[in-house]
């Protein structure tokens, strides 16, 4: 059986014996510690206390291949994208002009433009890594009762429990239907021509999205005929209690939010220039 593409991983790891509530108290804690400050030195540390996390966790990176590409190519994008459209960014934001390599045009290569999308691309070491463990570490239901305990309306937070179930079932049925149109003759596979696999490939969505839709139709009969969504409250079968690790999490949460914080009033804004 394959992994999943996206979803909840059954490993022996402390990551996965931590309460939901901490370990989304400390995914919080560094998206938005991101999202306040620009300082590399604090993404830098950020970012290698994400990958840590990952080598305890027991989660073998090839379990997310297919997510990690996707990321990687997408920051791979983004960095080619602000140079090719505002290659001179880095230079009005630091106040210097520390020209590396001379290139045509308006595209000359800056120490200063190579320091911003340094920073670009440490926020996604900081905050990615942490979201995929929290979501490969917390089962579903847990997800969903910790969201409910945080003030989340239990209907949203079932769906979004729901939407994580939901991801390795849609990814083996898409296997199945994949191996029942390669049996009639219709390669998918990399010995087939691009082309020929992307126009065979048409013939596996449709039926997968007939099926899932099939599939949500049945749940949600079965779903309103139990009377879910009547009590204004509900109770949760899976519910970790806080203990001692749990604080220390927390605890490195909120100083995951205070350093950046801190560093805005250091830096006088949220980014340290390095040039001056």
């Amino acid at each position: 059986m394959t992994s999943p593409l996206l979803g909840y991983l059954d490993r022996p790891g402390p990551l996965h014996t931590l309460s939901g509530v901490s370990k989304l108290a400390l995914v919080l804690a560094v998206v938005l510690g991101a999202a306040i400050g620009f300082d590399v030195r604090y993404l830098a540390v950020v970012g290698a206390g994400s990958l840590i996390l990952w080598a305890i966790s027991r989660v073998p990176p090839r379990n997310l291949a297919v997510v990690l590409w996707l990321i990687a190519l997408f920051m791979v994008l983004n960095n080619l994208g602000i140079f090719l459209f505002a290659p001179g960014y880095g230079t009005e934001l630091f106040g210097t002009r520390h020209v590396l390599l001379d290139g045509p045009w308006r595209w000359d290569v800056t120490a200063e433009q190579l320091f911003y999308q340094l920073a670009v691309t440490l926020k996604y070491f900081a905050v990615l890594p942490s979201v995929l463990l929290f979501v490969a570490t917390t089962r579903p239901p847990e997800l969903a009762s910790t969201l409910n305990r945080i003030g989340v309306p239990y209907r949203i937070a079932y769906a979004v429990s729901l939407a994580l179930r939901y991801i390795p079932d849609v990814q083996r049925e898409f296997r199945t239907i994949s191996a029942a149109q390669q049996a009639r003759g219709l390669d998918t596979s990399r010995a087939a021509p691009l082309r020929v696999r992307l126009r065979n490939l048409t013939s596996i969505l449709m039926p997968l999205l007939l099926g899932t839709f099939d599939r949500i139709d049945a749940v949600s009969a079965a779903m309103e005929l139990r009377g879910f969504g009547r009590g204004r409250k509900r109770t949760w079968l899976v519910r970790s209690r806080l203990r001692g690790r749990d604080a220390v999490v927390i605890a490195a949460a909120v100083v995951v939010v205070v350093v950046p914080l801190v560093l805005l009033g250091v830096n006088g804004g949220r980014f340290w220039n390095p040039f001056v």
